[in-house]
Formats: C-alpha cells, sequence, structure tokens
C-alpha cells in the first residue's frame, strides 16, 4: 500500500482531497452527471490514486453509503488476489470499486463469482467473442485475461460492515502484458461502466449459495471445464459446487477445493 493510502485510513473525507484531487470530469462528462445516470449516491473519480479499493474503504470507513462508486483514470498500485499489485494504465480500462453493506454475510463465499456471472453477459456486447470465466474470479476472453473481480469486506464482530468490490476491465490490452485482452476499438469506458455497474449491483443483492441457474450460467461461460489443472491441485476440472468451491477430478475422487488460484496445465 502507499504511502497516500496509509494516511487515509486517518483522516477524515474532506482533507482526502488535499492529497489527491477529485476529477469533476471523466472521458469528457461530469462526475455527477455519470451518478446521477448511473442512479448512484455518489460517484468519485480520480486522475490516478494507488487503488480504488483502498480509497473505497477509505470512505466507507466515513460512512459513505451503499453504492458509493469510485473510478480511477489509471492506478499506481492495483491490487489482485493473493496480494498481487500492478499498474492499470491510464485511460487502458475501466478501474473500480463500487461500496456496497450487505445485511448479511450468507453470500459472501460466492460473492465475486456471482460479480463474474453478472459481467460476463454485460461485456458480451463490447467483446470481441462470448465471454468468459476462470475460477475463481477471472474474465476472459479465448485464452486471454478481460477483466478480474477482488472483493474485500471489513467486519464489526461477526457482521460484514461493508464490502468493497473491486473490478479492472481491460478496453485496451495494457503494454507488456501478452495474455491480455481488451474490447473493440469503438467502445468507450462511460458504456462499459453503465452496462457493469447494475450488473454488479445486482448481483451484490443476491443472498445465499449459487442456485441452480447460476450454476448453469457458469457452466456454459467455464473456461476450464474438461481441462487439466496443476494448481491448486494436479486433476481435470470439473466445474464448481454451490458454495463456489472448485471441482476436480484427481483419480478417481472429485474433490472441492476452496481457495488457490486455478493454473491450467498449458499455463505453466
Amino acid at each position: 500500500m502507499g504511502g497516500i493510502e496509509s494516511r487515509w485510513r486517518l483522516r477524515s473525507l474532506p482533507s482526502l482531497a488535499a492529497d489527491v484531487a477529485r476529477a469533476a470530469h471523466y472521458d469528457g462528462e461530469r462526475v455527477d452527471d455519470l451518478a446521477q445516470r448511473f442512479g448512484l449516491p455518489e460517484l468519485v473519480a480520480f486522475d490516478e490514486v494507488g487503488s480504488t479499493l483502498d480509497v473505497a474503504h477509505a470512505m466507507a470507513g466515513e460512512g459513505a453509503p451503499s453504492g458509493t462508486l469510485v473510478i480511477a483514470d489509471a492506478q499506481s498500485a492495483g491490487r489482485g488476489r493473493m496480494g498481487r499489485s500492478w499498474r492499470s494504465e491510464a485511460g487502458a480500462g475501466v478501474w473500480l470499486t463500487l461500496i456496497e453493506r450487505p445485511v448479511s454475510s450468507r453470500a459472501l463465499d460466492v460473492l465475486s463469482l456471482r460479480i463474474g456471472l453478472a459481467l460476463a453477459p454485460a461485456l458480451d456486447a463490447f467483446a470481441h467473442e462470448r465471454v468468459l470465466l476462470k475460477w475463481p474470479n477471472d474474465l476472459y476472453v479465448g485464452d486471454r485475461k478481460l477483466a478480474g473481480v477482488l472483493v474485500e469486506a471489513r467486519w464489526r464482530e461477526s457482521v460484514p460492515e461493508w464490502v468493497a468490490i473491486g473490478v479492472g476491465i481491460n478496453v485496451r490490452v495494457p503494454s507488456g502484458e501478452p495474455r491480455a485482452v481488451g474490447l473493440r476499438n469503438d467502445v468507450s469506458r462511460i458504456a462499459v461502466l453503465e452496462a457493469a455497474i447494475p450488473a454488479i449491483r445486482a448481483a451484490a443483492a443476491l443472498e445465499g449459495a449459487l442456485g441452480a441457474s447460476e450454476l448453469a450460467a457458469f457452466a456454459v461461460r467455464d473456461l476450464a471445464k474438461g481441462r487439466r489443472c496443476v494448481e491448486p491441485v494436479a486433476g481435470t476440472v470439473q466445474g464448481i459446487d454451490a458454495s463456489g468451491a472448485l471441482l476436480v477430478r484427481v483419480g478417481s475422487e472429485v474433490r472441492a477445493v476452496r481457495g488457490g488460484s486455478l493454473v491450467l496445465q498449458e499455463e505453466r
């Protein structure tokens, strides 16, 4: 985490803008107008931050309401699973975090999968071909990564006080990322946001484990089903279950794996 983000945890919201100025416009449109168009209580935009996730956590800690959206043109320290960090190039994609305040924790285990399930059909219209899903939190076109989801929760005792839903979507292929893919050349970031935000919010409002229709929807977009994997265990991918676990056939046994990253044999 960068120095700016660590200071924000100790300071009130009015002083945040003194460190990193909020942007009044995003891709030529007024931020206030975008918030109204998307039906959001608040939309905060920046030219560059360390991570929109860190900004969202700071804002949520100061009482930002459910539905608050943080977007940035660029991130200097974007976050991913397993502590990974990267720079998100200016203008190259949609880098966002949405704050939600769930009433229970019953859906948190499957939330990143549920967000991917909602985003995939929303992004189909902008992609070169059908968007696929890779457990536990990635979206692909062909064999290249298009987007990723990272969900972080903050708890008060045993109840989630807020959830920060981080999403990064490549609009164009980032420099030096041969295994990444972007959207069609005629796609605007605002159009992507307009499709993605209601999809994310609808998914975040659902409760409980994945239902039969969600499992069926995942199956038709499952990048890995039937393919050999080497991590998190070596075997053949069989899909996912209602709890969000990855199902892997290892010999005569099907194992349910709930942690780690999925690495296919050909990715090694």
